[in-house]
């Protein structure tokens, strides 16, 4: 526990010094966090939220269409790689642009490249859209990304009914549509999943903190990505489901490290103190 405690204190200081500063996530709904806030909830939004079903197979046999119109099975996306899953819908007039919009900020910080070590899927669980807006779409998101070479590693596929459910019960989204408005009440944010289609962490909100995505991504490969600094940040830092962030083990760290460095200081003391007090006899004893 010592050891882990003076490598976790080490790359906190490093990182302090290294890494710039990261907007944080925003924060889960209320309805993530609380359960019994939903009775307080407008009728409209109880029960829209997302329900964790970490390590849950999704059905990988789902036919959607991607954004040239071509039918594909949800399995064609996973072939060795990990997977951030968006639930979003193309005609949103806000939420999903922010939720989209924050993918492809925080993957810029992020080294690893869509395509080459990961897949981007972001499906649209409303039935009326199309594959020309899911084009649009990708167009978009690709340039405000901006990273060469990775076109291939982004994917935005529309469906039917029957495979929307059936993924977004899989993944426990839940969302209502409103009639009046056309529009749908859902909440934010975005899964990764292993390569085999298990459901592997949730993040939530709008905004993602880069460090957050690269340490999931590493944990969804089962280390089949990243570097050996990635491996030492996940020997410190775990993800909280209740949160969906990765935090450091802070107040753990903290005391140990303090009660570490008091020991090694009372230790220090003590060794001082005899020497001194060794020393003082000796002259004691030529005096006499």
């Amino acid at each position: 526990m010592f050891v882990r405690v003076i490598i976790c204190v080490s790359m906190a200081a490093a990182l302090a010094f290294a890494q710039p500063g990261q907007p944080a996530p925003a924060q889960p709904s209320l309805s993530m966090i609380d359960p019994n806030l939903k009775a307080k909830l407008p009728a409209g939004l109880v029960g829209v939220g997302i329900e964790q079903r970490l390590d849950q197979q999704v059905p990988l046999n789902l036919m959607f269409r991607d954004e040239a119109g071509r039918p594909v099975p949800l399995s064609q996306f996973f072939h060795g790689k990990p997977v951030l899953l968006a639930p979003v819908y193309f005609r949103c007039p806000m939420l999903c642009t922010q939720i989209l919009s924050g993918i492809a900020s925080a993957l810029k910080a992020v080294s690893f490249n869509p395509g080459q070590d990961f897949e981007v899927v972001a499906f649209s669980f409303d039935p009326k859209d199309t594959a020309e807006t899911a084009s649009s779409k990708k167009e978009m998101y690709l340039k405000r990304y901006g990273r060469a070479n990775t076109t291939n590693g982004w994917h935005f596929l529309t469906g039917e009914e029957t495979s929307i459910q059936a993924l977004t019960q899989a993944i426990g989204f839940h969302y209502k549509y409103d009639a009046e408005h056309d529009q749908f009440a859902h909440a934010s944010g975005v899964m990764l999943l292993t390569p085999e289609g298990r459901l592997s962490r949730y993040f939530y909100g709008v905004e993602y903190a880069p460090r957050d995505l690269r340490l999931g991504l590493v944990e969804a490969s089962a280390n089949k990505i990243g570097t050996a600094v990635d491996e030492a940040l996940l020997f410190c830092f775990h993800y909280d489901p209740a949160t969906g962030k990765y935090g450091a083990i802070a107040i753990d760290v903290l005391r140990l490290t303090g009660a570490a460095f008091a020991l090694i200081g009372g230790a220090f003391l003590v060794i001082a103190w005899r020497r001194d007090w060794r020393l003082g006899r000796q002259n004691l004893g030529r005096a006499g």
